[in-house]
């Protein structure tokens, strides 16, 4: 893994920074004026669609050399760098398709009438995230994959249930029934059947 091959950004220079003082008409130095070609980030790279990175072959003398860079087009000698070279293969689609159906399907989950938004929602975050796994920093694809399913079907989850809380507190403002949730919340009982 290696940022080697990316270009960089430029980066931003500060503009000196200069105080007038009313009464004498004359310019006031501040402790930032000495440096004003300082760079306000530190040096950055074009953002890549995945971790960039570099295979390397070694020889029997023990020399290694490049055979391969990623967002590379051409050859080693005469390609060149492109931000966009590189995208999800169909194979790799039709599996986070299949894993956000199996994930839809454990116990915890499926009983959702809104079980499809679940999905749709994963399969959007795969879609931007899936070719961002840093082999670095993780040798577990499936993990980070399934961390960010769960998290999709999560938010979801929040997102429908405040919603309903939304909906059930307009229908008892209005003096109509809430939903059978709420009933049950409100006649003493925890949604697990406990008396509270």
């Amino acid at each position: 893994m290696t940022w080697a091959h990316v270009p960089h950004i430029e980066p931003v220079t500060r503009k000196p920074v200069s105080i007038i003082d009313p009464d004498d008409d004359e310019i006031i130095h501040t402790e930032y004026d000495d440096d004003d070609t300082k760079p306000v980030q530190p040096t950055r790279y074009v953002k890549c669609n995945f971790p960039p990175f570099q295979h390397y072959q070694v020889l029997d003398t023990g020399e290694p050399f490049c055979v391969g860079k990623s967002h590379w087009q051409g050859d080693l000698e005469t390609g060149s760098w492109s931000r966009d070279h590189g995208t999800m293969t169909r194979t790799l689609a039709f599996m986070f398709m299949k894993l956000c159906e199996r994930y839809a399907t454990r116990s915890n989950w499926r009983g959702y009438t809104y079980n499809d938004e679940m999905r749709s929602q994963a399969l959007l975050q795969l879609s931007q995230i899936g070719l961002q796994f840093d082999e670095s920093k993780s040798q577990n694809p499936f993990a980070y994959y399934t961390a960010a399913i769960t998290n999709s079907f999560t938010r979801v989850l929040n997102i429908e249930k405040r919603n309903q809380n939304l909906r059930d507190d307009i229908l008892e403002i209005n003096g109509f029934n809430p939903s059978y949730t709420r009933q049950g919340m409100n006649s003493g009982y925890s949604h697990d059947g406990d008396h509270d």
